[in-house]
């Protein structure tokens, strides 16, 4: 399971829910699989590039918060 660091001070319940729905997701296309299994979809809203081998993909979640996978 890729650990989940929280910035947004989430409830712990809603927290322990979030980190069971993302523990398969363990390759970017389980990622871009989970977003658009959600209605309505949730698309890769950005790719920060932090170097040639490192990239934060960045999803849309809840309300106006955003899930960023670091992926390598």
């Amino acid at each position: 399971m890729v650990p989940l660091t929280d910035h947004s001070g989430l409830p712990l319940a809603q927290r322990t829910v979030l980190e069971r729905e993302l523990a398969p997701l363990t390759l970017l296309q389980d990622v871009v699989r989970w977003g658009f299994a959600h209605v309505p979809p949730r698309d890769v809203a950005a790719v920060v590039v932090q170097d040639e081998f490192t990239h934060d993909v960045v999803v849309p979640w809840e309300d106006e918060r955003y899930l960023v996978f670091d992926t390598t």
